[in-house]
């Protein structure tokens, strides 16, 4: 009797330490498991010159780098932040991959609450002065850190950030190989908010003596450009596709080109025009068929947008892989 009432006894007590864990295990909070922070890409860097355009100087560069890297500088569009657009669009991750530096400048709220570049504002893209000196002192504080090499400096803007692009170029040709103009405008398309709207809705109106004489105005000794790149889809509802002629217009009379000798290409994804002046350089223009307002990037058929960034769009035709193409970082 003894040893069948101490076997019992044991097997009751086991079961209720069983039932005891079993409740401390319901009742205790669950142990929080320790996750790590995804890495930022891009880090920011303050002191990079006087700043008189207020802006936010982020870039990333890669771990390893060659001796003399190149420099791609991307410049977003309204309503978008440099994170936003490097996640969905990946130039860090080519830039990994290719071995340059990118460098991202971030407009603030307190100059337009938008997020747009002010491209449309005199003071902002006069030369050496506003944002447009900002955009500059980064380059050239990228170019001291990395010992950059100063004849691969790239740019690429999409929207504000591809109308302030063509204006760069027009104002500092010297500084850049290569430009693309992704759904922007023309130069000297507009001189205040109110106009800038209307020619992004409409289209802006040919000035009387040429579009080209708005390059022509701003850097009257200049002979020859960096490449350009314009890129536009011809659904886009927020900029209209006739902008992109006119900054196909634009930088082929500056250019002195000829609009008849274009080379067109049909492609899966719409058309591309091209043409080329004596001194090498070229204007490109991608149009891209049912692209709304964005920059183009190759996905998978069923991906219609980037969840990331609204304005970084699935085609056919990656714009960021092109470009590596066309600027020889490939």
């Amino acid at each position: 009797m003894k040893i069948g009432f101490s076997r019992s006894l044991s097997r009751a007590i086991r079961s209720q330490k069983k039932i005891v864990r079993l409740v401390e295990a319901v009742l205790q909070p669950p142990r929080r498991r320790r996750t790590r922070k995804a890495p930022q890409r891009l880090e920011t860097i303050v002191g990079f010159g006087s700043n008189p355009g207020r802006l936010v100087m982020k870039f990333f560069a890669p771990p390893k780098l060659p001796e003399r890297p190149p420099v791609v500088v991307v410049l977003h569009g309204c309503g978008q932040t440099p994170e936003s657009l490097d996640a969905a669009s990946g130039f860090s991750r080519l830039a990994r991959e290719k071995g340059f530096v990118v460098v991202y400048p971030e407009q603030s709220k307190s100059n337009n609450p938008h997020g747009c570049f002010n491209w449309f504002r005199p003071s902002s893209v006069a030369r050496d002065r506003g944002e447009l000196l900002s955009v500059r002192q980064m380059i050239e504080h990228a170019g001291k850190r990395y010992g950059v090499d100063r004849k691969r400096v790239f740019v690429v803007g999409l929207s504000a950030g591809g109308a302030m692009t063509a204006v760069l170029v027009a104002t500092y040709p010297d500084l850049f190989a290569g430009a693309a103009i992704v759904a922007g405008m023309p130069v000297g398309a507009a001189r205040e908010a109110m106009s800038a709207l209307r020619a992004m809705r409409a289209g802006a109106p040919t000035p009387a003596e040429g579009w080209g004489s708005r390059i022509v105005g701003i850097s009257p000794e200049r002979r020859s450009w960096p490449s350009i790149s314009i890129w536009h889809g011809t659904a886009d509802s927020v900029v209209n596709p006739k902008n992109a002629n006119a900054s196909v217009d634009q930088w082929l009379e500056a250019m002195n080109i000829n609009r008849e000798s274009s080379h067109i290409q049909k492609k899966a994804w719409g058309e591309l025009h091209s043409w080329r002046t004596a001194h090498g350089s070229s204007v490109t223009f991608y149009s891209v068929a049912d692209l709304a307002h964005g920059l183009p990037v190759k996905k998978r058929a069923r991906d219609r947008s980037n969840p990331k960034d609204p304005f970084v769009l699935a085609s056919d035709v990656s714009a960021p892989l092109e470009l590596m193409r066309l600027w020889g970082l490939s």
